[in-house]
């Protein structure tokens, strides 16, 4: 099986501490004996991964001089879902389920730091078109900080497709355009839901704005016409969990 390489303190470490049998080999910077650095020496000790010291010089070389923070592991890379397990995974969460649909997200910086955020809110999983979009590159693993590793991710073949089995399934799929007059706020975000964010400058492509139940847009206040799509789903993810949370809240004070 091909090998990928994940860099970075934080992707490492979690793959360590959460799926060890996937690390083949582990390389930390020669010279550096700090407690972060002793900390993945013994897990990689722990769980029986074979590790050694390299120049920091081989470890630019090895990651095409990215910032790896002097730690670089070879990993088998994570599996992707498919269409059918994702729908079972929606089917166990229930009224629970949140996901993150990105159109055709390009940008690896975006999509790490979309996974980070779908980790942080606890997402169901992050969906995004197999052809024409951003996979998960070495780059966007050091940008998720280990959330590539724990944040189910699915590429699909037809994302309409998917959007459509989504709602036969009971999920809301809600696209966000800033031309839409329903805004984030006013939105009822407490069911089983699909956000579906639009690719950098471009946005979403016709057929997926047609799959969405409804449109909702971001209050803007300032100058600025728009946000980066990483800082938006931050915005629309974090209302979802606000209001999910009050609800369950409300729910359990009855």
């Amino acid at each position: 099986m091909t090998s990928v390489l994940v860099y970075g303190l934080h992707a490492v470490r979690t793959l360590l501490a959460r799926e060890p049998g996937r690390v083949r080999q582990l390389w930390l910077q020669q010279g550096r004996d700090d407690p972060r650095m002793a900390e993945l020496r013994q897990l990689a000790v722990a769980a029986g991964v074979k590790s050694g010291a390299r120049p920091l010089q081989e470890l630019d070389r090895l990651t095409e001089a990215a910032v790896h923070q002097g730690v670089v592991a070879e990993v088998e890379p994570a599996r992707a879902l498919d269409e059918d397990e994702l729908l079972g995974r929606v089917a166990a969460a229930g009224r629970g389920a949140l996901l993150l649909v990105l159109d055709g997200v390009q940008d690896p910086h975006n999509l790490g730091a979309c996974l980070r955020t779908a980790d942080a809110v606890g997402a169901t999983a992050v969906v995004v078109p197999r052809d024409r979009a951003c996979g998960l590159t070495p780059v966007v693993r050091k940008v998720a900080a280990g959330a590539a590793e724990t944040v189910p991710f699915v590429q699909v073949t037809n994302l309409a497709r998917t959007l459509r089995q989504l709602q036969e399934q009971g999920v809301w799929i809600i696209g966000l355009a800033g031309e839409a007059t329903q805004t984030l706020h006013a939105t009822d975000l407490t069911g089983p839901l699909a956000v579906v964010m639009g690719a950098e400058g471009s946005g979403m492509r016709r057929l997926t704005r047609e799959g969405c139940d409804f449109l909702v847009s971001l209050p803007m206040r300032g100058a600025v016409e728009s946000l980066n799509v990483s800082v938006a789903t931050g915005v629309v993810l974090y209302e979802a969990l606000r209001q999910r949370e009050h609800a369950a809240a409300v729910a359990k004070n009855q």
